[in-house]
């Protein structure tokens, strides 16, 4: 993913340039906090789907459109023990007919979900969630005040029915923390910056410590980001951890356990000098592998231009494989952001944005309602007032909506002949807007035409890829390419017409097709130009060169090889004088005009061949000694 990140962004600055400015996708998702309404509307601000919901399950945060188009939604959960900004203790995944087919609760006095979910691969969620600490375990944690402090850990919920759910990893911000102001405490430190993988506890410390808001997961890296609100920093940690490996230092795939990866924002937070980025942090986020500056982290700085104009800031953390480098005694790189948007507006909290796979991107200014997508110029080629408080909104693609891109492909004919040309058709479904790509195996070809048309000079398997906007769909068909055969000749055998080839002949004579002439011989009933041609699996070849044919009557001499046969012509029986022994153990082939042998029997001296129509045939008589003597029949009755 990052190597590719240079290539990835050059490409899109050149489309910047050089294509008119474009939205992305289809659909938008929002919902407005403490409503019993989400909506999808479409780029025209037509609604195009709804969901109600329950008075008592009122939207708490962000709501997700799910690939079987139900959605995953944070839910203000009456009754909660926790009360505050954010508090949601309830997650829903809702059916695209309102169907409520999971209601979970993660509420309790000791515990409670707040603010972002997050929807993993696996289909499980990731859930922030507040973690009660008592005076005495916060003194007992280092902290140089008796208070009672809302932790947080994330837990990862596995759903095992309607309303259950199992936790299949968790992680304790409780089980990472140092101080260096008491030394008789486990989590002391000597020097805070030599251990920015740990959190301070005495920093800005605080009943609502935190206050984490926003949370992301990375299938790539498997790690999770999340960010926090009061200490205006985001952390990665590490979740290819056991939930054992997770509460100590050492595992999973960076090898540090549930210590902090990565950390940046305030570098104050572990008394490291730098200045903060953040002014009120919400909503981080990586931009996901098909978008330009795929794997930048992405925040949206509620205050960052000032307390009237909220911005959106991408940083290029410094990965080192499942690490991220750091120089000890400093803070973390980068210095300060890469790219900022001055966002249309100012949210003191909450907001959000998404990074498009073209290089637009979509804003949500929390408190204003105000939803727009803008191009890389940062030209707004689109808006949207959600008419209340909306934490969230994603667009999706109208292929994603509608249950995937699908592509079916056909051809004009599948076996063809060399030198033919074939059409080739594809049938895209899932979006109205789309583009095919084609290659082929073996390579050689390729067209971006939907249904192109291929002469190939060899078997081959053509390979489309439909695509619209982050949706692609393959299929592939095989045209088989048969050889033209070889031009045939005609010999003269005793009279007959002999082709080249041993099968796929059609005779002709002056021209004209030959009915019924099939065979490799032919015995002609008039003089002229006959040719021959030669069809194999359905490729015809070239005419052979013509033969001209000089009729010579039926009468041969009967002493050839000792041989003599009569009556000729004859109604049908046959009479053999052969003093030659040679002949004792011949066999005799009748064939017909059209070179279809209609007889073939042991050599007697009297045949009867009654059961032949009248007509002039060929017979072939072979020998002990391996000779072939033709003599022309002629049966007149």
């Amino acid at each position: 993913m990052r190597k590719q990140t240079g290539l990835i962004f050059l490409l899109f600055i050149a489309f910047a340039i050089y294509a008119p400015a474009q939205q992305w996708g289809l659909y938008t998702l929002y919902s407005t906090q403490n409503s019993n309404k989400a909506y999808l509307i479409d780029t025209n601000n037509v609604v195009y789907h709804t969901w109600t919901f329950a008075n008592n399950a009122r939207t708490g945060y962000t709501s997700h459109l799910l690939p079987d188009r139900s959605i995953l939604r944070a839910v203000a959960r009456s009754g909660n023990s926790f009360f505050g900004g954010g508090i949601t203790g309830q997650v829903q995944k809702v059916a695209w007919d309102g169907t409520v087919e999971w209601n979970f609760v993660y509420s309790t006095a000791q515990y409670c979900a707040h603010h972002d979910i997050c929807p993993m691969p696996n289909g499980n969620v990731l859930l922030i969630s507040y973690e009660s600490k008592t005076p005495a375990e916060a003194t007992q944690a280092g902290c140089t005040s008796s208070m009672t402090i809302w932790s947080e850990k994330i837990v990862e919920i596995k759903p095992t029915g309607p309303t259950t759910g199992e936790i299949v990893w968790e992680w304790h911000l409780w089980d990472h923390l140092c101080q260096n102001v008491k030394p008789d405490k486990d989590n002391y430190v000597a020097s805070i910056i030599d251990h920015p993988e740990l959190l301070n506890i005495n920093y800005a410390t605080q009943k609502d410590w935190l206050h984490a808001n926003g949370i992301d997961y990375n299938p790539e890296l498997d790690q999770i980001v999340f960010s926090s609100h009061n200490l205006n920093e985001f952390y990665v940690i590490d979740h290819s951890t056991t939930t054992e490996e997770a509460a100590g230092h050492t595992g999973g795939n960076s090898g540090r356990g549930g210590d902090f990866l990565y950390r940046w924002g305030n570098p104050a937070a572990y008394q490291a000098q730098g200045a903060k980025n953040f002014n009120v942090l919400h909503d981080i986020h990586w931009i996901k592998p098909n978008c330009p500056n795929a794997g930048y982290f992405v925040a949206f700085n509620n205050n960052g231009i000032s307390n009237f104009q909220s911005c959106v800031d991408q940083i290029a953390p410094p990965y080192n494989g499942y690490n991220y480098s750091w120089t000890p005694g400093s803070a973390y790189a980068p210095a300060s952001y890469a790219l900022r948007h001055n966002c249309n507006g100012h949210s003191y909290s909450q907001s959000s944005s998404q990074q498009l796979p073209n290089g637009n991107m979509l804003v949500c200014i929390a408190e204003s309602g105000l939803i727009y997508e803008l191009d890389p110029a940062g030209n707004t080629i689109w808006s949207k007032n959600a008419g209340g408080i909306a934490s969230k909104a994603f667009r999706y693609s109208e292929c994603y909506v509608n249950g995937g891109l699908t592509v079916e492909v056909s051809a004009s004919e599948y076996e063809i002949c060399v030198g033919e040309e074939v059409q080739l058709n594809a049938v895209v479904t899932g979006a109205a807007n789309y583009r095919c790509n084609w290659s082929s195996n073996p390579m050689g070809f390729f067209s971006n035409q939907t249904n192109p048309v291929v002469s190939p000079s060899v078997t081959t398997t053509y390979i489309v890829t439909a695509l619209s906007d982050d949706c692609t769909a393959t299929a592939s068909v095989t045209i088989k390419v048969n050889s033209i055969p070889e031009t045939p000749t005609i010999e003269e055998l005793d009279g007959t017409l002999v082709s080249s080839s041993p099968e796929g002949n059609q005779w002709y004579h002056e021209g004209v097709k030959i009915e019924g002439a099939t065979g490799q011989f032919y015995l002609p009933e008039e003089e002229g130009w006959y040719q021959v041609s030669v069809t194999i699996n359905g490729c015809e070849s070239e005419l052979s060169e013509p033969y001209y044919y000089v009729f010579s009557g039926l009468t041969l001499p009967d002493e050839a090889a000792g041989l003599r046969i009569f009556p000729n012509p004859t109604n049908g029986i046959v009479n053999f004088d052969y003093p030659d022994s040679e002949f004792y153990d011949a066999t005799v082939a009748v064939v017909s005009s059209y070179g279809k042998v209609v007889e073939k029997r042991k050599l007697t001296p009297v045949m009867d061949f009654s059961n032949l129509s009248s007509g002039i045939y060929l017979m072939k008589i072979y020998t002990s000694a391996n000779r072939l003597i033709s003599r022309k029949l002629s049966i007149m009755k």
